[in-house]
């Protein structure tokens, strides 16, 4: 039997996937219920939610006993990173038809809907700028500006970055202290983040007339910055969950392969930022 044979761990079968499989359709079930107008699909989605982070819970909380139980070694470590490395792959493909679409309409859409043939044949009152809602939306509006609030939070998350670096440094030097409190700071300033990214979504509804409706302007701003809210909210999340680990004694300087997954994670939510403040907010 070859050495990998030996040494690969194969779990015991799991039911998780499955209870996962029963989330998701309730909450696939339930919002097109509410979409329809069923008050009851609400319920149908709250239950998903609750089913799938109960299923989330309890399988991570499986593979961290097995991981603490020493039961990987360095060919699961290798399947981790694999898998880890494709998730960030379907991650960044998964930006890129944003950004893309964000593309098409500012290089392709608007200057040809403002170009002098559909001004004379459809909308004789478009200009082609950007931003833009298009043609059709009559209501004004003013764009989010780059120098404020998304200047302040692209700080955050490049000051987020170093401090989970040093933090990364104090687990593999092995001090425990350096390692919580710069992890705490990192969590801290993912918080900041998401409350500066609510007080502006506030400020664009109620001072800007700035909306999701808001034509294809409204739409991609709110569609690209709304998706990075949510992976920075993933991520906070991720990183509380390291760092109660690291309070409980978990990970060793020299396999602590979770942790670096998180990292993985957090550093490409701050790549996908300043992709944002660059290509959403300035330019």
């Amino acid at each position: 039997m070859s050495d990998r044979a030996q040494h690969y761990f194969v779990p015991p079968p799991s039911h998780w996937m499955i209870v996962g499989s029963f989330a998701l359709l309730f909450m696939a079930g339930g919002a097109a219920m509410w979409f329809n107008g069923a008050d009851l699909g609400r319920y149908g989605v709250l239950v998903g939610f609750a089913l799938l982070a109960f299923m989330m819970f309890r399988w991570f909380g499986d593979v961290v006993r097995e991981s603490e139980g020493g039961k990987y070694g360095k060919w699961e470590d290798v399947s981790f990173r694999w898998g880890m490395s494709w998730f960030i792959f379907s991650e960044v493909m998964f930006f890129a038809a944003f950004f893309g679409a964000l593309f098409y309409a500012r290089v392709l859409a608007v200057p040809d809907l403002g170009s002098l043939a559909s001004r004379e044949l459809l909308w004789p009152d478009f200009s082609a700028h950007w931003p833009s809602a298009g043609p059709g939306f009559k209501d004004p509006f003013t764009p989010m500006a780059a120098w404020g609030v998304p200047a302040l939070n692209t700080l955050l998350l490049l000051t987020s970055g170093v401090t989970l670096t040093i933090a990364h440094f104090g687990m593999i030097e092995g001090k425990r202290t350096k390692l919580k409190l710069w992890l705490f700071l990192t969590i801290a300033l993912g918080v900041t983040f998401l409350g500066f990214q609510i007080y502006e979504y506030s400020h664009a509804y109620s001072e800007l007339n700035l909306k999701l409706s808001t034509g294809i302007y409204g739409t991609t701003f709110f569609m690209l910055t709304g998706f990075h809210g949510f992976h920075v909210t993933i991520g906070v999340i991720m990183l509380t969950t390291m760092l109660l680990r690291s309070i409980a004694g978990h990970f060793k300087p020299k396999q602590h392969f979770a942790f670096e997954a998180v990292a993985w994670y957090w550093h490409f939510v701050d790549v996908v930022w300043l992709l944002l403040f660059v290509f959403v907010y300035w330019v």
